[in-house]
């Protein structure tokens, strides 16, 4: 514990995470006893210091790091942000802690994570995460019920990592996958999060191409967003792959044809058969009779004085228009 911050710090025996002294040192203490242990030098201690003292000012442990490991930041930013620390890594030291025990937890009192558990422990996690998924879906919670299901999916990828592609146990655990992703679509489906299932299914039907489920859920996605070419090439899809659900998609193309219509005439009312809005046109008619014209942006705006205006026309027998001052005193004089 540190107690100029008041912060408490939890750590998972048996995981030797980072600081694997600390271990060593806790469990060699009683609950509530204050110890001081004197430490060789961890290279790792300035990192893990850096991450401690982000906490305390409320920030991210990781903030600023790249997709890598603390050592490889390094090499980057050439500091950890904190001169001491920095000191410290290029002159290593002895370490005091002062440590203090304020609790002993049982193994089954926590929300184990997956880092947490071995490979047997997640996959006898998965069927738990899924019927309890299942049972929330009976109850309309989808939201609730999906992060069941992405948190079993994640497991199981986390478990399929460590496998060689194209072995049996990777191909059985991508099998086992596809019904939970199926399952967080349709809730996804239901919360109308329509490019999440898009994003989801794309991954599925890469690595699955005759996964019917996988696309009769895009196609409901695509329509749902007015997809209409690529809702009908997924709903051809499934009926291509089960010939038995040809009534089912001819019926979906039905509903989409039919909606792709009423969308098509709401908008050609609401923007084709509508002037501009605070719009208007002001016409002219010359001697000549002809027209001219001008629209106003805003209904009662002056005409811009760069604009032609009408001037009226002088004819006489036989002759051209004439306009302006000089040509009238022009005409008067040869009449006089």
């Amino acid at each position: 514990m540190d107690r100029i911050i008041r912060l408490k710090s939890e750590i998972f025996v048996g995981k030797m995470f980072k600081m694997e002294v600390w271990e060593t040192l806790l469990t060699s203490m009683r609950v509530g006893e204050v110890a001081e242990f004197w430490c060789d030098h961890t290279g790792l201690y300035p990192i893990v210091s850096k991450g401690m003292r982000l906490i305390a000012q409320g920030k991210d442990p990781l903030e600023g790091q790249r997709h890598m490991c603390g050592m490889g930041n390094l090499f980057h930013y050439h500091s950890t942000g904190f001169p001491e620390l920095d000191e410290l890594m290029r002159t290593p030291q002895p370490l005091i802690f002062i440590m203090e025990l304020l609790q002993v937890g049982d193994p089954l009192s926590y929300h184990r994570e997956s880092w947490m558990m071995e490979k047997d422990e997640k996959l006898q996690m998965v069927p738990v995460l899924h019927m309890q998924g299942n049972a929330l879906v009976k109850q309309r919670q989808f939201r609730e019920a999906a992060s069941k299901y992405k948190e079993a999916v994640l497991l199981l990828k986390t478990v399929q990592s460590r496998e060689m592609p194209g072995d049996v146990d990777y191909v059985n655990l991508g099998r086992m996958i596809i019904p939970l992703e199926l399952n967080y679509c349709q809730c996804m489906l239901e919360l109308e999060e329509y490019y999440e299932v898009i994003e989801h299914t794309n991954d599925l039907l890469d690595k699955h191409k005759d996964c019917v489920k996988g696309y009769y859920k895009r196609a409901k996605a695509h329509a749902a967003v007015w997809n209409e070419k690529e809702a009908r090439r997924d709903f051809n899809m499934v009926a291509n792959l089960d010939i038995t659900l040809a009534s089912l998609v001819h019926r979906e193309i039905k509903a989409l044809s039919e909606r792709m219509k009423v969308k098509y005439w709401e908008e050609r009312e609401k923007y084709w058969n509508s002037p501009p809005p605070h719009a208007h046109l002001v016409l002219s008619v010359d001697l000549a009779g002809r027209s001219t014209g001008r629209r106003l942006g805003l209904a009662g705006e002056s005409a811009s004085s760069a604009d032609p205006q009408p001037q009226p026309v002088h004819a006489g027998a036989g002759a051209a228009p004439a306009s302006g001052g000089a040509n009238e005193r022009a005409a008067e004089e040869a009449q006089r």
